[in-house]
């Protein structure tokens, strides 16, 4: 499947979560005394909805890129990777209600915490991902 496609279907996939996460947004500010929903369910929504835009700045330099469609794809899909990986910390974080800030210290998961270097390998593995994904799209572009 060609690294376009791949990155339409994530914008339809990111934006039906965005959707389905502002229901359950509703839902809690609809339940709570002052109309807020947890702070990682909004921010699950935003989240989301920006990632299915993004998807679509992928679709397009991943069309337009001299890379092979193999290097396309690679670059598109370890992108959204982490966008989904991101998202679902968002999501477990909103039904847990066990923090406000993940990237705190002592970083809660559930009734748990996680190693301070975990979270580290995870975000430093998130940005060489998202940014080395369209860096290789976006040189492809360039090289045009």
């Amino acid at each position: 499947m060609p690294a376009s496609d791949w990155a339409l279907y994530g914008c339809g996939l990111f934006f039906l979560t965005g959707l389905l996460t502002g229901v359950w947004k509703y839902w809690q500010v609809s339940q709570s005394e002052k109309a807020r929903a947890h702070y990682y369910v909004d921010v699950a929504h935003r989240a989301s909805l920006m990632y299915a835009f993004a998807c679509l700045v992928l679709e397009r330099f991943a069309l337009l890129s001299v890379w092979s469609d193999r290097t396309n794809t690679l670059a598109v899909l370890a992108s959204m990777l982490f966008f989904a990986l991101a998202v679902g910390s968002y999501i477990l974080h909103g039904m847990l209600r066990d923090t406000r800030n993940q990237l705190q210290r002592p970083h809660q998961f559930g009734k748990g915490t996680l190693a301070p270097v975990m979270m580290t390998t995870f975000m430093v593995a998130l940005i060489v991902a998202e940014v080395g994904g369209f860096l290789v799209l976006f040189t492809g572009v360039l090289m045009r």
